[in-house]
């Protein structure tokens, strides 16, 4: 049963809820142990598979559309077979409801699977590209080769559908690939290798479970590619390691992803979609809305909205959401006392919970919050939050707006709601974001046709459907001279008629 952290009376806080926080206190404020070097056999074996996919990478560039497809579809059939397994195992490691794991994983795996296999020999094909007048004859190409040997560190907290969606796309472009998924959800981790070896052999696709050590050791070695989702202080130690092999790198990162209303927005329509976005996986997500943008007119509107939204998704009250066999846990206690953390010390400052402000720790169990009259100064407001509070900020003219998003590193995302055209493209005019969604949340990375990612903080490059396979390949230009060059006229010696013929090219062919 969820208590209540220190918080000021909301309208639907409930019945008194018994603390069960202090069964924790012991184990949590216990300093960590220092944890042991990997051992020399772990470290051996980790090169041994490394060595390994040396060959197989070269092997793998003969590789054909349709074997690559073939491989392709094994693991779309391995993924329909073990659907209730996945289920299983997001269901222990942080209470994911079936519904939600099919919703939120396996769909849009399916998906980014479905749009490889369509559509991968036409993305194999070498592009022509134009040739210049100066190259009259000769013909341009651009041939889409695979990297080699990619390293893909997934994360947690969508631990099967960021661990695939790479590897469907560092497959497809004919790389092989060594997968570090997260310690923190063991049981999705356990099942993503044993569906993997099933199809695979080391040498092309290995799965390397373990904690950051196991991390640090692939980072030091000279992959051709690596892929990393996670947090931006991760991402610039990963990037920092890359660049002593000169290995390119693709950052999945994240941010705080604002949301923005306008006067004329639809807030009941806002509402559901806002609360949907930001409590999904209970705010366990890098684009989920990070805070809100409210004319100060509408407020008032808004949390009732929200509040009813919330009822009607997870139950009318604090015992029904702890419940709630659709609302999932943080992933662990760690991250449990960092978002409360939030809330506690935004509260302390002066801030005011609007709805919500549960709080479980032994289950690890925070309910959906919305929080206003936030300082600007506190942690809340510059700490990427990744949980389900939702601070709400208000403003009076969209200038506020903007000055404010602009003086933060650029979010992964931007969520505006309004039916103003010239609202809408002043927002996005004057700001900048990985990616944005006009009146949803969300719903922008299940669209294959459309390159998912951040910029500068939020990331660096893209995936999804062609992106993806361009990601893990190589973009190799390819000119192919006629029998007859007009190049040649202008060997040297250089004499005045190829001076001439350099003016005349410069004046009119250029």
């Amino acid at each position: 049963m969820p208590t209540q952290a220190t918080r000021t009376p909301s309208s639907n806080s409930g019945s008194k809820l018994r603390s069960k926080s202090n069964l924790n206190v012991k184990t949590r404020n216990t300093k960590p142990k220092k944890e042991a070097e990997l051992d020399n056999k772990t470290i051996q074996s980790i090169q041994k598979i490394f060595d390994s996919q040396k060959a197989k990478s070269l092997e793998l560039r003969q590789s054909t559309p349709a074997e690559r497809i073939e491989k392709l579809k094994k693991i779309q059939e391995s993924i329909l077979r073990n659907q209730t397994k996945i289920q299983e195992a997001l269901r222990k490691d942080f209470n994911k409801s079936e519904a939600e794991t099919d919703i939120s994983e396996i769909l849009p795996t399916i998906g980014e699977s479905k749009d490889a296999i369509r559509h991968l020999k036409y993305w194999m094909k070498p592009q022509r590209v134009g040739t210049p007048m100066t190259m009259f004859g000769a013909i341009s190409e651009i041939h889409y080769e695979p990297k080699g040997r990619v390293l893909i560190i997934s994360p947690w907290n969508y631990p099967f559908h960021l661990a695939f969606a790479p590897i469907l796309a560092a497959i497809a472009a004919g790389n092989t690939v060594i997968l570090k998924p997260s310690e923190f959800t063991p049981a999705t981790s356990k099942l993503t290798k044993y569906m993997l070896a099933e199809i695979f052999s080391e040498d092309e696709v290995a799965v390397l479970e373990g904690d950051f050590r196991v991390s640090g050791i692939l980072n030091d070695l000279p992959f051709d590619h690596i892929f990393f989702t996670g947090s931006t202080h991760v991402g610039k130690i990963i990037m920092e390691k890359a660049a002593k092999n000169l290995t390119s790198v693709t950052l999945e990162l994240g941010g705080k992803s604002p949301a923005v209303l306008t006067e004329e927005a639809d807030i009941k329509h806002a509402a559901e979609s806002i609360v949907w976005g930001k409590f999904l996986n209970a705010g366990q997500t890098c684009v989920a809305p990070d805070y809100l943008f409210v004319p100060e007119s509408r407020k008032e509107e808004f949390i009732d909205a929200a509040k009813l939204a919330v009822n009607k998704y997870f139950g009318s009250n604090s015992e029904n959401k702890s419940q709630s066999k659709d609302f999932c846990r943080i992933i662990n206690a760690r991250n449990y006392e960092r978002v409360t953390g939030y809330v506690n010390e935004a509260v302390k400052q002066g801030a005011k919970i609007e709805m919500g402000g549960d709080f479980d720790a032994a289950d690890n169990f925070i309910s959906p919050t919305i929080v206003s009259g936030l300082p600007e100064h506190s942690r809340i407001m510059h700490d990427e939050i990744f949980g389900p509070v939702l601070p709400i900020m208000t403003y009076k003219d969209q200038s506020e707006v903007i000055d404010f998003i602009n003086s933060k590193p650029k979010p992964l995302a931007m969520y505006i709601f309004a039916k103003a055209k010239d609202k809408i493209k002043n927002l996005l005019k004057s700001t900048s974001s990985g990616g944005a969604v006009i009146n949803d949340v969300i719903i922008h990375l299940v669209n294959p046709n459309l390159p998912f990612g951040g910029v500068n903080h939020s990331g660096i490059g893209s995936y999804h459907g062609i992106f993806g396979f361009k990601q893990f390949s190589h973009e190799r230009s390819v000119l192919k001279q006629a029998p007859i060059s007009s190049i040649k006229m202008m060997y040297p010696p250089y004499t005045n008629f190829v001076k001439k013929m350099v003016a005349l090219t410069t004046k009119f062919f250029l």
